[in-house]
């Protein structure tokens, strides 16, 4: 479970750099920078509802 946590906090940054990336070289001029944003919102919220599963199907447990 760490691990896809960890691939999903990676693919996270990788899509907000590019959308940084995409901003600096195109100047606001194409649809890629808000693609990028897209794609790093989708990310993210596939992410939370992945721990609030992992949480309830017993993957993830809580530690006193």
């Amino acid at each position: 479970m760490r691990l896809i946590v960890l691939t999903f906090l990676a693919l996270i940054l990788v899509s907000l750099f590019s959308a940084l990336y995409f901003l600096l070289k195109d100047k606001g001029g194409s649809e890629r920078t808000a693609r990028a944003l897209t794609v790093r919102v989708i990310l993210s919220i596939s992410l939370f509802v992945l721990l609030l599963l992992a949480f309830k199907f017993g993957f993830i447990t809580h530690k006193l």
